[in-house]
């Protein structure tokens, strides 16, 4: 049965409804699918389309595990600043060690999925003595992840006159937040545990805009204003007291070797005191800013610079014009 539709068609008021499209459409029905009908091609897709699937095999580390236990290790980092009530200094021990005790058991976990992963990586028994000395080790290394990132506060605060207090650094900075996960992360990527710390940078991606990967070796008093749009590839090295700014890459020159360059240096080196100013990108894995150097806005750079070098863009015209005696002619574009 056909059911023809106007180009028009009344509504309230006696004003026509004008559609967005010609002519008429045919009313063909609704196909109507059954639970089953459903997840039978669905399982057929599973079938055909088998490089997405993760079926009969080891059981993965959850992402949503991960996040919490980042979230929870964050509240270790920063006492008071990621907890909904006020943390009391004689509650403070209390508090600490009941969160300890309970990151400890489920990172432990998440760390033994991971590693049986691997091949080779031996019996059950060896896996959870190695993944309990993992988390072990990874904890113990939190007071020297404090005393990094209580750096990078004072260099936000201090290249930042838009910052109020060190507290705000802390609460609101999307920087702070991206960085303490990255540094986090860095830790058990030394210790060679995959999946997990890629996880954990990739959600602080998602939730700051800025991408630093695990691998990136990263300084102390390191600052990113605005921070959206940074990238810092795997093999990156930046030195300390580096500034940048929101839009910065730090990448490789060319991924077209594949997993051949696995392992390899793609990534630029940064050395101590540089400042890089937004948009810029920095290519190559032997590309090295040399110290106290400064790299303008918008820059493309694939070779080293000495240090105490300043590269910026010539040759950049930019025209000033009064819109009102343009007006008169036309203009090459229009905004």
């Amino acid at each position: 049965m056909k059911r023809l539709i106007s180009r028009q068609s009344p509504v309230a008021g006696g004003l026509p409804l004008c559609l967005a499209f010609a002519g008429t459409l045919r009313d063909t029905g609704g196909v109507i699918l059954t639970v089953t009908q459903l997840t039978d091609r669905l399982l057929a897709s599973y079938a055909q389309v088998g490089g997405i699937n993760h079926v009969d095999g080891k059981n993965l580390p959850a992402k949503s595990a991960v996040v919490s236990i980042t979230v929870d290790l964050l509240r270790l980092l920063f006492p008071g600043f990621f907890d909904e009530q006020l943390i009391h200094s004689s509650e403070l021990k209390v508090h600490t060690t009941t969160l300890m005790d309970s990151i400890i058991g489920r990172i432990e976990d998440e760390i033994y999925k991971s590693l049986y992963l691997q091949p080779g990586h031996g019996s059950s028994q060896e896996l959870r003595r190695r993944s309990r000395q993992i988390t072990f080790e990874f904890l113990a290394e939190l007071p020297r992840i404090r005393e990094v990132l209580q750096t990078d506060a004072e260099a936000a605060y201090n290249g930042d006159p838009a910052a109020l207090c060190r507290e705000e650094i802390i609460v609101a900075y999307p920087f702070m937040e991206a960085v303490a996960v990255q540094r986090l992360a860095h830790e058990l990527y030394l210790r060679e545990v995959p999946l997990i710390p890629r996880i954990m940078t990739e959600w602080a991606h998602s939730r700051t805009g800025m991408d630093l990967h695990p691998g990136a070796r990263i300084g102390s008093y390191f600052f990113v204003d605005h921070c959206t749009g940074t990238v810092v590839g795997e093999t990156a090295t930046i030195g300390n007291h580096v500034k940048m700014y929101q839009g910065v890459a730090l990448i490789a020159r060319s991924l077209s070797g594949g997993q051949q360059l696995k392992g390899k240096k793609r990534h630029p080196t940064v050395e101590d005191g540089v400042t890089i100013y937004a948009g810029s990108t920095i290519m190559g894995g032997d590309t090295v800013v040399g110290e106290g150097s400064t790299i303008g806005a918008n820059v493309f750079l694939m070779n080293s610079v000495a240090p105490y070098s300043l590269v910026i863009l010539e040759d950049v015209k930019v025209k000033v014009m009064n819109k009102k005696d343009r007006a008169s002619s036309p203009g090459d574009f229009q905004i």
